[in-house]
Formats: C-alpha cells, structure tokens, sequence
C-alpha cells in the first residue's frame, strides 16, 4: 500500500475518532476502486467520495465528480455525497458520519463538510497533486477547518499514491488534455 503516514488535524470528540488506520485505509481503497471504474468510460473523473457511518464504519453512499456531465461547476463528487446522504437521511445534519475523498477537498467542498456536521474528512491525493493536472484553488482544507468555529477531524492524506494513480491513469490524462488546452502561439 502506499503512504501510511497521516496528518490529523484538529482532534474530534472521541465519538468521532477514526477505530485505524486500517479502516481508513480500506474505506479509502474502496472509494479508489469504486472512482477507478470511471476510467473505462466516456466520462472519467479521478474525484471520488463515500460517506460512512463514523461509529461502526458502514459504507452509506457514494459518489463521482459530475461537473461535466451535469454542466454544474458545483458537481464535485464531495458535495454530491453530502446533498445524496442529506436527502436519503431526510435532514441536513451528517453528524456521526465520516467523509472519505479521493482528493483534498477544495474550499468549497471543505466549506460544505463543515456545514454538513460531519465528524470527519479524510482525503487521498493532495490539492498540490491535482494541480499538476487541472486549475485548483490553493486553499488548504486544513485552513478552510482552522478557519471555522465548526471544525470536523481532518486526516490525510491516506492512500496518496493509490489515490494519485486516478489522476495519471492514461484516459484521465487524456481528459485532462482537453480540460486544460495549451494556448494557441501566434505566428
């Protein structure tokens, strides 16, 4: 497996502490998996997100980036999670579950996980990784949850060179061509 090392940031209630490393690190391998299968299609996206039950780990739902397909800037795999578990729960508050994210979550997603009452993030690839291949806002989720007056557990990354492995895998490089096109020189 890859990196084990883990930065926590910002320790919860104990009811909301991560049971391993080890759980972390499956939760995160099967987010990994499951945003893998987009690889083979028309529309891959290295952005993933499964929410779990923080008590007993039990996976509840899951979710892929969709900006594209759904022409909404705001379809990032994180807040799909949280507005699918919010719906299915039938109320706005995530509180006793943890997030898991194939990628550091931008501002705005950090922003929603904070709002959300989820007890925790813990994130694959870093905002620095996935910048090497789409425009990002260099904003740290650790400093968007330092920043709060709600702030969650934060872990990561966990898993990064699995994680990281999404965003080089030969179709999203292609994708990531078309995302990010070099401008034209004149002659």
């Amino acid at each position: 497996m890859g990196s084990k090392k883990a930065i926590v940031h910002r320790q919860p209630p104990a009811a909301a502490q991560p049971r391993s490393v080890e759980l972390d690190e499956r939760r995160m391998a099967e987010i990994i998996r499951f945003t893998a299968r987009t690889l083979t299609t028309p529309s891959p996206v290295p952005f993933g997100a499964l929410i779990v039950e923080t008590a007993t780990g039990k996976p509840f739902l899951r979710a892929v980036n969709a900006v594209r397909r759904e022409n909404d800037p705001s379809s990032h795999a994180e807040l799909r999670a949280v507005r699918k578990a919010a719906k299915k729960l039938g109320k706005p508050s995530l509180k006793g579950y943890t997030l898991y994210t194939t990628c550091e979550p931008c501002p705005m997603c950090m922003a929603n996980a904070l709002w959300a009452g989820l007890d925790r993030v813990v994130y694959g690839a870093t905002i620095a990784d996935a910048n090497k291949h789409c425009k990002q806002i260099h904003i740290a989720a650790s400093e968007v949850n330092d920043r709060s007056d709600m702030p969650l557990a934060l872990t990561g990354p966990i898993l990064r060179e699995e994680a990281y492995a999404l965003f080089t895998h030969p179709s999203m490089l292609a994708v990531f061509a078309t995302w990010n096109p070099k401008p034209e020189v004149a002659s």
